[in-house]
């Protein structure tokens, strides 16, 4: 037995410098763990937790650091997980599709009748998933707590004008893509995106993950710890557009209210259903959530369903709202490796998952993916946000970790 497999083999818990990591480590899986302790005295790492499930199974369990001066981040401490909420969401579509309550190529329109005004009679749900649909941001002026109204938001996309002709251009969609789509199952189902994704998702799968957190599951939230960048540094090729008040990334950037600022430590923020950003679970969740998106299981998820999760049908060299390349599908992210092309590679502008794989990442560096070909599902959240749009430091090095696990080991 190797270092690594003595110091994993029987181990619940042990110091990483002035840290505590706590879980499970099955054979095999060490290099994954390593790197976990790594990103607390390497990364920047506050508090965190690791998630993998391989054929079904968890083989790896790992949480770690410290939410407050008086609090550690404990095996069932949750956390906002940002954009990797937007699987949960396109799966709540996907399973209405299944149902044939929805065609995903028809408009959007023939579900909710306003949003066609102003040119995007065209744009369908397919569009809405990949985010092709050319509704990255609005343009009209937005209350501080829009992200918190929906029926607010939902009147604001009806008189929406789209940025890009729908259909002609990939713009990733930040929060936009989100109400319509929870505004879809509203329409259609009856249910709000946060009951139908708890009662027809969560609830069969047994998972703690939630679209609009109950008051009673506060208490185990731990806060957010805003990115906050050095300065001196060379703006990004998106903070140049920033200062053009007419520019997509402006128009996102000043105009989507005070959630993020301000409100997504507060009991309205977690409370508060954001199709596309306000998912509160912690990294079990997001790999049992994406561990479940196969063929079969508790959610009864045909081929032809899961055969879109990983079909990439929006790409580009040149995202109209991130202006790096992008690749999408049926509501995820797919592999996006940019270390070549991305004005600073190390400022986390790329997701080095496998060619097959699909998942999401969210603003700070949470993420997880499903890798069907090896039977994988992988989930991290933390509080302490890292930069970039896509995986920094830490999140890349759990993902070259888990590349060079020993999946035989644990046979």
């Amino acid at each position: 037995m190797d270092t690594n497999q003595k110091r994993w083999s029987s181990a619940v818990e042990t110091p990483v410098g002035s840290t505590r990591i706590c879980g499970r480590v099955a054979p095999g899986f060490e290099p994954l763990a390593e790197a976990f302790c790594d990103n607390f005295t390497a990364r920047g790492e506050v508090a965190a937790s690791v998630h993998l499930e391989w054929r079904g199974k968890e083989v790896l369990s790992l949480w770690g650091g410290r939410v407050s001066d008086s609090q550690d981040w404990g095996e069932d401490t949750l956390s906002v997980v940002f954009s990797a909420t937007k699987p949960a969401t396109a799966l709540c579509i996907h399973l209405l599709a299944q149902r044939g309550m929805i065609a995903l190529d028809a408009p959007v329109a023939d579900y909710w009748p306003a949003f066609a005004s102003h040119g995007k009679d065209g744009i369908s749900v397919d569009m809405v998933l990949d985010h092709s649909a050319g509704v990255p941001a609005l343009t009209e002026p937005l209350k501080p707590d829009c992200l918190t109204d929906h029926p607010y938001m939902a009147q604001a996309l009806e008189q929406a004008h789209p940025m890009f002709v729908p259909g002609t251009r990939t713009a990733y969609h930040p929060v936009t893509g989100g109400f319509i789509l929870a505004e879809i199952i509203r329409r259609t189902d009856g249910r709000t995106l946060g009951q139908f994704f708890a009662e027809e998702i969560a609830a069969p799968l047994g998972i703690e993950f939630w679209i609009g957190l109950p008051e009673d599951q506060d208490h185990r939230v731990a806060p957010i710890r805003h990115f906050v960048p050095q300065k001196g540094r060379a703006p990004t090729a998106f903070g140049m557009p920033l200062r053009d008040k007419t520019s997509p990334q402006a128009l996102f950037f000043f105009n989507h209210g005070d959630w993020m600022a301000k409100g997504v430590n507060t009991r309205a923020g977690r409370a508060a259903e954001i199709g596309a950003a306000s998912g509160i679970t912690n990294a079990r969740g997001l790999a049992r959530l994406h561990g479940a998106m196969r063929p079969g299981g508790r959610l009864g998820l045909t081929q032809d369903t899961c055969d879109r999760f990983a079909r990439t049908t929006s790409a580009t060299h040149c995202d109209g709202m991130l202006l790096q390349p992008t690749r999408f599908g049926g509501g995820f992210m797919h592999r996006m490796d940019n270390r070549s092309s991305a004005d600073r590679p190390a400022r986390g502008d790329s997701f080095l998952i496998p060619d097959q794989a699909f998942g999401h990442v969210g603003a700070g560096g949470s993420f997880a993916f499903c890798d069907p070909s090896r039977e994988l599902a992988i989930g991290y959240a933390m509080t302490q946000m890292g930069e970039g749009f896509l995986v920094n430091d830490r999140g890349a090095a759990l993902i070259a970790a888990l590349n060079a696990c020993n999946l035989r080991a644990s046979t």
